[in-house]
């Protein structure tokens, strides 16, 4: 393993140790506590060895690093322990050093190459203080470019949901849905989630006591109003939540269905390359077309993604499916 990598995590768990007056801490110590923190960073770690440990401390003690008081003692157990003799010295009052502050000018110019997301836009703020601090180069060029339209209309109300959501405050907001009557929901917002370059933001409704209604943030009218009133917690597994749908619409009452559809030979590629549904099974047929299985439940989106195949998919199940593709194409041929 580099010695370089997780060097900030191992750095502040030493800086912990040191200071901790109410224990001792030998070098194996000190080596078990670093993996102990790397590993709940990153579990598939196998830590570091007593070498990279050693060049750790030499560099926390180091003038290029942070000039850490730390000194060695033999205990009254006969062990040698390792403590700071300044009590009241962090690594976190002081100055960054050189290795710190050129990590921080690298993850700062990466950031600003990205365009057209907008949660990237608090760079914009930060860039110039970091780039006045440590002389940082202003650079134009673009090297990354994501699919984010940043006039959409919700665009302004990710930061006050976000901010919401981490600080457990319950909003009041002014709701427009399409070709229904407009209303005013009292939320408890739990998850913000983008999908096809919408942002949508998914909680507690108190009025009709649903714990996952979702709100697409470009039909919210007006300003985001904060309560006072008390904030239900949410342990949902958000993650899971959207295992076996495509998009964001789920009726909990749906059971999942097992998909067949078929690519022809075209389309066929494509697809194998880039599943519709990470439970995806791929099985090549003799003239080359692709059938595919995916087990999900049945929604607007699912109906959406396979009719912007066109011509090149056809559903073979469930009948329920295959016959709304049908009605919906059909009801398309009827606008020629």
């Amino acid at each position: 393993m580099a010695s370089n990598k997780h060097q900030i995590i191992r750095y502040n768990r030493l800086d912990r140790c040191f200071k901790n007056t109410g224990k001792e801490y030998s070098f194996q110590e000190l080596l078990d506590a670093v993996n102990e923190a790397i590993l709940e960073y990153d579990p598939k770690s196998s830590g570091v060895q007593t070498r990279t440990l050693r060049k750790d401390i030499n560099f926390m003690r180091s003038e290029v690093g942070y000039n850490a008081p730390i000194e060695t003692f033999k205990s009254s157990s006969g062990k040698y322990i390792y403590q700071y003799s300044d009590k009241n010295f962090s690594i976190n009052n002081s100055a960054l050093n050189d290795t710190e502050a050129e990590q921080l000018k690298k993850a700062v110019s990466i950031l600003q190459r990205f365009e057209g997301s907008p949660e990237f836009e608090w760079v914009n703020e930060i860039a110039p203080l970091l780039n006045d601090k440590f002389g940082l180069k202003n650079s134009d060029q673009k090297v990354m470019s994501l699919e984010t339209n940043i006039d959409y209309k919700g665009y302004e109300y990710i930061t006050p949901i976000f901010n919401a959501i981490i600080n457990k405050t319950v909003v009041l907001i002014n709701y427009e849905p399409y070709g229904k009557t407009n209303y005013q929901v009292t939320f408890h917002p739990y998850h913000l989630k983008q999908f096809n370059n919408r942002w949508f933001v998914f909680g507690y409704n108190e009025y009709n006591k649903i714990p996952h209604w979702n709100l697409a943030l470009d039909r919210i009218a007006g300003e985001i109003v904060k309560t006072n009133n008390k904030y239900l917690d949410d342990t949902t597994d958000w993650t899971e939540y959207f295992d076996d749908i495509i998009g964001v619409s789920k009726d909990i009452n749906n059971k999942v269905e097992e998909v067949k559809l078929v690519f022809n030979n075209e389309q066929a590629p494509y697809i194998e390359t880039k599943p519709i549904h990470r439970s995806q099974k791929s099985k090549k047929l003799e003239d080359g077309s692709l059938e595919i299985r995916i087990k999900v439940m049945l929604n607007y989106e699912l109906e959406m993604r396979i009719l912007s195949f066109g011509e090149k998919v056809k559903v073979i199940a469930p009948e329920v499916l295959v016959n709304k593709i049908k009605e919906r194409i059909q009801a398309q041929l009827s606008n020629y």
